[in-house]
């Protein structure tokens, strides 16, 4: 089994690896042109986010400054928004559903790392993110290794989402928790 098979998966892998190393350059370099593309260069923008995610790029849309680790591991629905500044480390899966809306800021985050420091000098590890449907997670906010976060619901700014979040509600806060759920009138349109 490859490194880059391990890490998929969420086994302890080489994040130094050379194929991983290759993989996580070159896709690096394709958010830097996307990064340093112009406004009205829609078309090059286009051609750069249909390279740079597994599924979905022909439909995003990016406001750049945009950074991810793989790129091939970020699975999108139809028409998902990414404010300015948004990273998505995408060492495991990451599936987003359709119609998703990042905040400026907004991380997603997959990597783990061994709590024994010598294991962790050499290995770390992953856990895919999944955010359903018509999501909207707020300015800032972190979704941690390992999360799901239900079909329709809000994550405010800021917040810090450690475990996973039901569908249809309002959560917020450090840690994340539920704060209400949606009224049907928050839902209308959806």
């Amino acid at each position: 089994m490859t490194e880059h098979d391990k890490m998929v998966r969420g086994e302890l892998y080489d994040a130094l690896d050379p194929d991983l190393v290759a993989r996580r350059n070159g896709v690096r370099g394709l958010c830097q042109q996307l990064n340093a593309s112009a406004e009205e260069d829609g078309a090059l923008r286009r051609d750069l986010c249909q390279r740079i995610f597994g599924a979905g790029g022909d439909s995003v849309w990016v406001q750049p400054p945009f950074f991810c680790d793989y790129g091939s591991n970020i699975t999108l629905g139809r028409r998902v928004f990414f404010n300015f500044n948004c990273i998505v480390l995408d060492v495991c899966p990451v599936t987003i559903g359709d119609h998703v809306m990042f905040g400026p800021g907004a991380q997603v985050l997959t990597p783990m790392h061994p709590l024994n420091a010598a294991l962790r000098r050499q290995q770390e590890y992953g856990r895919p993110v999944t955010i359903g449907a018509d999501v909207w997670v707020g300015a800032g906010a972190l979704i941690l290794p390992g999360v799901t976060i239900g079909e329709g619901s809000v994550i405010g700014a800021g917040s810090v989402v450690t475990r996973d979040v039901p569908a249809g509600v309002f959560a917020a806060g450090n840690p994340c928790r539920v704060v209400r759920e949606l009224l049907p009138e928050d839902r209308a349109g959806a």
